[in-house]
């Protein structure tokens, strides 16, 4: 036949054509596309074929020069899935499917003589090298931490060559924990201090705390993950996973329920079954599903069968035996109730204030995981730290919220009587819409965006909140009070900033924080220049980010002025790098044009780590500044204006000078010369105007610029010098406040919002009544119905016995059935007598 090839146009060399001889007959050429066909036709039942495609290339173009070299790339197939494939895997059951698949479409072609019996055997390519087993209890402890390891870890730590996370392995019981972590303490003490801080900064896991009837649903999960089959393949092995709804789309359309064993383990590790006889249900629902997706003869099939008798054998076993042989290793009895301690019960998925050694006034922000009781009957939680910004290793231009958390990895045991209050951490994407319903006002609330990796000092932003939760209250949510509309968040410089020194380099180590107490966090952090990782520096992942603006270049420096009489502007400069304003005579220099400062120039460059009381100053407000205005002998300064609608409040009238001075540490100014006349007096210079370029003005809220003097296209107006006739305070240093109207107005719309918050109160009670009655109603109506049928349904029967009684004496009896059924009842009376 054709191949594909012939029916395209022909190359446009003929000379590259390739051309050789073969010794393959037309006979063997079918024969060879007979074997693909047959291979491909059994797709449907057990797996889907997907590397025949070079094969099926060859043959179409001819390429085989013998049928030996055919049956040596078939081969191949089966031989490399079991080479690189541990025998219990999918591909290497799939490989010997395929041998012996090959092996019988050969011997058909020996037997209709097409090939000899030598050119049918497969060739041997080379011993299947053998293959270590994994130990069970192991891969059981691997597989139950594999779902809590991927989302503790999403989107935490990426691989230092691909980019793709690591998934990390090993075993996680209890005593693999514990024995760890005494190693660690143990080499810590021996090793000294530096040791110790790494141990404390080592990830942890929460301790295993099973009631006995999650240890007897373990062990039952256990045992059937030792029996084999005749392949030596797990039983279970097929039961693992479900399969891709792409691949095997028919399989969910006719299982309407599918269960797996990750299924069984998650819903296991979230608290959904309360007996194990509910777990058993789903045990043989994932066997019958089996059996009824398969055929009877198939190795699934058979599996499912001898390990669904093998579950319900060890359920028996399990359930005989005694309460006290699943008591923990270190006798821990779990409490999942709750633990009940000073009036209140605090249970796992509570947020909590927990005490903190080094710094009483920070309390430790954590979530309880386990609660427990010991041998001595105290009782004890498992909780997850959350760290403060302080508390952390980042990048000195670093940004937080307020009031804003990191989480850990570090899993503590504290004592029920270390908790101090309740609080709460909300996830940054719902922090700004609104407050927990019913939440204490007067308990703290957190908003939290990132993880904190204690060995990489590396922020990671979390995709997923729930993957940070406890496994019982993932699938629970908590109801809202929302704000009328979702409020604008800001980030704020980090507060240990000041931390920086001048000598530090971008190439220099990552600090150390300052370790304290055994059982609490950091003292406090530190701050570094370590350039950012361009790796990681994008919205999803956020190590160290950067404040939201670009920083501009700095200024040029000035030229020195020549020697004048210093005015007492130079008062208000707060920074050492500000330069003096110069006054001379008669005519002002020209003014040169404002030039746009961002935000974040404001912020990055008010880092001064050598001179912390200088950076508290700057942090101050700049109002106290402006208050003290300069007399009409001086020119202020060029202003900066800024894009920041917040900073175009009402003291833009004055001179900005002063303003962008107490903000920034390096602002240079630029030096203004005017020059004195015989009468030494100084008139006022006319005010100078200007506006901002029509894109930053469109920046400014439409409220805002119609407070503001405006030109005729909107744009607001600012001037060099403060309007000669202003008015100063009364009193100076007087408290601002709003005004009588504002808090009227203030004290209505909150009347309003009450009254309506409780009109709809109200009215959510008058439909729940409505609802309740309605369905009483129904069900009354229901049980009425009922009866009657039931009367009608009696009084049918009775009548039919009736007829058919009769009609059976008339059979009997002929016209005289009536006189024998009498005799019938009055014998019977006489016989109940």
């Amino acid at each position: 036949m054709p191949s594909p090839q012939a029916t395209q146009s022909p190359p446009p060399l003929p000379s590259t054509e390739k051309v050789e001889s073969t010794n393959v007959t037309d006979d063997e050429w079918r024969a060879m596309t007979t074997v693909l066909n047959g291979v491909y036709a059994y797709r449907t039942e057990e797996y889907v074929p997907t590397l025949f495609g070079l094969q099926r290339a060859k043959i179409n173009g001819k390429e085989y020069q013998n049928f030996s070299e055919f049956v040596r790339d078939f081969a191949l197939i089966p031989h490399n899935a079991q080479v690189y494939n541990r025998p219990d895997a999918g591909a290497y059951q799939d490989a010997l499917t395929i041998k012996s698949l090959l092996e019988s479409q050969f011997k058909k072609l020996v037997e209709q003589k097409v090939i000899t019996a030598e050119m049918a055997v497969l060739p041997h390519l080379g011993e299947i090298p053998p293959q270590d087993e994994i130990p069970v209890e192991e891969e059981e402890e691997e597989e139950e931490d594999d779902d809590d390891e991927d989302d503790e870890e999403e989107g935490d730590d990426s691989d230092e060559e691909g980019g793709r996370r690591k998934k990390r392995r090993g075993p996680r019981s209890a005593a693999a924990i514990a024995k760890r972590d005494g190693g660690a303490k143990d080499d810590a003490a021996k090793k000294g201090g530096a040791d110790d801080m790494d141990a404390r900064k080592r990830r942890g896991r929460p301790p295993k705390v099973d009631t006995p009837m999650e240890a007897r649903i373990k062990a039952i999960m256990k045992g059937m993950r030792k029996p084999k089959n005749s392949l030596n393949q797990l039983k279970v092995s097929h039961f693992e996973r479900l399969p891709d709804k792409t691949a095997m789309p028919e399989y969910f359309n006719e299982i309407k329920a599918p269960m797996a064993v990750d299924l069984l383990k998650r819903k296991l590790k979230r608290k959904k079954y309360q007996s194990v006889d509910q777990f058993m249900k789903d045990v043989d629902l994932m066997f019958e599903n089996a059996k009824q997706y398969n055929e009877d003869e198939s190795q699934i099939y058979k599996d499912a069968v001898d390990l669904q008798k093998e579950a319900k054998v060890l359920a028996e076993q399990e359930k005989r035996k005694p309460d006290t042989d699943f008591v923990m290793e270190d006798g821990r009895l779990p409490i999942p109730d709750g633990i009940l301690h000073n009036g209140e019960l605090w249970k796992v998925g509570d947020w909590v204030h927990i005490q903190n050694p080094n710094d009483l006034t920070k309390p430790i922000v954590a979530q309880i995981y386990r609660t427990w009781q010991d041998t001595e009957g105290q009782k004890w939680v498992n909780a997850c730290w959350y760290y403060r910004p302080e508390q952390t290793v980042h990048r000195f231009d670093k940004h937080f919220f307020e009031n804003e958390v990191v989480k850990t990895g570090q899993y503590r045991d504290h004592h029920i009587d270390e908790i101090v209050d309740r609080c709460f951490v909300m996830f940054f994407t719902r922090y700004n819409k609104g407050r927990p319903r019913g939440f204490p006002s007067d308990k703290e609330i957190y908003v939290c965006e990132a993880r904190y990796n204690e060995e990489k000092y590396k922020l990671n932003k979390i995709k997923t909140w729930a993957s940070c939760l406890p496994d019982e209250v993932r699938e629970k949510d908590y109801e809202m009070d929302l704000f009328e509309s979702p409020r604008k968040m800001k980030k704020f410089p980090s507060p240990i900033a000041y931390l920086l020194k001048d000598s530090q380099k971008e190439t220099d180590d990552i600090p150390k924080p300052e370790w304290g107490a055994e059982n609490a966090p950091p003292k406090i952090g530190a701050v570094h220049r370590r350039p950012r990782d361009p790796k990681f520096f994008s919205p999803n992942l956020m190590q160290d980010s950067p404040p939201p603006e670009p920083t501009p270049p700095p200024p040029p420096t000035p030229p020195p002025p020549p020697p004048r009489q210093i005015s007492n502007i130079s008062n208000q400069a707060t920074n050492k790098y500000s330069s003096p304003t110069m006054v001379g005579a008669d005519t002002p220099a020209r003014i040169p044009a404002p030039t746009l400062v961002h935000q974040r120039s404001q912020t990055q460059t008010s880092y001064t780590p050598s001179h912390p009381q200088q950076y508290q100053k700057q942090s101050a407000s700049p109002a106290m500044n402006q208050q003290r205005l300069p007399t009409p002998q001086t020119l202020p300064a060029t202003p900066q204006a800024n894009h920041n609608a917040s900073q175009l409040g009402p003291q833009s009238s004055y001179p900005q000078s002063s303003t962008v001075q107490a903000q920034s540490g390096r602002t240079y100014q630029q030096p203004t010369t005017v020059r004195q006349t015989a009468s030494s007096y100084l008139h006022p210079p006319p005010p100078e105007v200007y506006t901002l370029p029509d894109l930053a003005n469109a920046t400014i809220p439409q409220e805002i610029r119609e407070q503001f003097h405006h030109d005729e296209q909107g744009r607001v107006l600012f001037f060099t010098a403060p309007p000669l006739d202003t008015v100063s305070p009364v009193k100076e240093g007087a408290a601002l406040g709003h005004s009588v109207r504002y808090l009227a107005a203030k004290a209505r719309r909150e009347q309003s919002l009450r009254q309506k918050r409780r009109a709809e109160d109200s009215e959510l009670k008058e439909k729940e009544a409505t609802r309740k009655r309605v369905k009483r109603e129904a069900e009354e109506s229901l049980t009425r119905d009922i009866a009657q049928l039931k009367e009608k349904a009696l009084q049918a029967l009775e009548d039919k016995l009736v007829h058919a009684t009769r009609e059976e004496y008339r059979g009997m009896y002929g016209e005289h059935w009536k006189a024998g059924m009498q005799q019938d009842l009055h014998r019977w009376e006489l016989a109940q007598r």
